[in-house]
């Protein structure tokens, strides 16, 4: 015959007691992820955080920002030259504010303050010289006063 050491409520604490060390170990573990930021055209949506080393809160440095803007890993999209291009951005990147690099090359001067925008894919294709380019290497560039926090990569493929 088995004598029950604790009681039922003893027991119901304990296990709610392990339960709760449990989640705040986990959740001590985990970190916060960085902000999304989303290329939209047609109905083809594709989405990232900022690229590995392209994210800090206090600023990345001059040589991780080329580095991070330069590279050609960012997430494909295709679209044609007529379409409409969305960008959405995580709200705490807005609130920072962002600015479009098209092939390393600042799109705009001031850094865009709202969640969403929507542009013609046109101006990504062309070049100086009035040729149409196959691909384009598109940044987003987040920006908070005068230091940039975090690159968000895409490319984008002219069909």
């Amino acid at each position: 015959m088995t004598v029950a050491f604790l009681s039922g409520r003893a027991r119901r604490a304990g296990v709610a007691l392990g339960a709760v060390s449990a989640g705040l170990l986990v959740l001590s573990a985990c970190d916060k992820p960085t902000p999304l930021a989303t290329v939209t055209v047609g109905t083809t949506s594709v989405n990232t955080e900022a690229a590995s080393g392209c994210y800090d809160t206090e600023g990345l440095k001059e040589s991780q920002i080329e580095k991070c803007v330069t590279a050609k890993d960012g997430k494909t999209i295709e679209m044609s030259v007529d379409d409409r291009v969305r960008f959405g951005v995580d709200p705490e990147v807005a609130e920072n504010g962002w600015t479009l690099l098209i092939n390393g090359q600042r799109a705009e001067q001031e850094p865009y303050k709202k969640t969403y925008r929507s542009i013609s894919a046109s101006p990504f294709f062309s070049s100086p010289t009035g040729e149409v380019a196959d691909t384009a290497e598109i940044a987003i560039l987040e920006t908070d006063k005068n230091k940039a926090i975090g690159v968000y990569r895409f490319t984008f493929k002219r069909v």
